[in-house]
């Protein structure tokens, strides 16, 4: 049920874009407190970004689940900026990063609802 998308302007190779997503899955598991069987994510990257007038690399990220914390959103924040960081090279403040907690019933898997 949780999806975290990743875009970034930066190119990127394969085998660091399957590392990202590998370490991506896992911290998203470990920060909803969910089974990574459940979790998606995504990375989408090169497209054209723009942020503040400048075309320095940067990324714009969703992270969405059914309950996902409110009051946990800014430690996720410095998580996926740390991660982004550390995979990517990518500073902090070149990071958008927007939440949404999905209600169960706008949320579909397995030919139902949660």
């Amino acid at each position: 049920m949780p999806l975290l998308r990743i875009q970034t302007s930066q190119a990127v190779a394969a085998d660091t874009g399957k590392g990202l997503l590998s370490k991506a899955s896992q911290a998203v598991a470990d920060m909803l407190g969910k089974p990574e069987r459940y979790v998606m994510v995504s990375l989408e990257h090169n497209p054209d970004m723009l942020f503040g007038g400048s075309d320095e690399p940067l990324a714009y990220l969703e992270l969405k689940s059914i309950g996902l914390p409110e009051a946990n959103t800014a430690e996720f924040s410095r998580r996926l900026a740390d991660l982004l960081g550390d995979e990517l090279g990518l500073p902090a403040d070149r990071i958008y990063i927007e939440f949404a907690d999905a209600p169960r019933a706008m949320w579909g898997w397995n030919g139902g609802t949660f």
